[in-house]
């Protein structure tokens, strides 16, 4: 069983950085992508950034692009989500996701709330 375990959210001002981690057991992820989804108040999840686990390669949403660096570590099992010059629209429950390669996110953690004041 997958289990993703994140941490690392908080308050902050307009400007400032956060680091997310997501916690990741119960598989070999060889084969997964990982990645970061938010949901602000009264609107839809929505995708922020990926990577494949086996070598490294990231995508970005292009509101968080040049902003957020999403990167992993093998060895502690953990998936970070850097997050710098943070804006009040960042605001928002953020939830770590894995998916098997060519599959949907399938796994998803309990979620961590940002909030960003202006």
């Amino acid at each position: 069983q997958v289990q993703l375990v994140e941490s690392g959210g908080g308050s902050v001002q307009a400007g400032g950085s956060l680091r997310l981690s997501c916690a990741a057991s119960g598989r070999t992820f060889s084969n997964y992508l990982m990645g970061w989804f938010r949901q602000a108040p009264g609107k839809e999840r929505e995708f922020v950034a990926r990577i494949s686990w086996s070598v490294g390669a990231t995508f970005y949403a292009d509101s968080v692009k040049d902003r957020f660096t999403i990167s992993r570590d093998k060895d502690k099992n953990t998936v970070y989500l850097q997050m710098n010059n943070l804006k009040p629209e960042d605001t928002a429950v953020y939830y770590c996701v894995a998916a098997e390669r060519g599959g949907s996110w399938k796994y998803w953690g309990q979620g961590t709330q940002v909030t960003v004041s202006s």
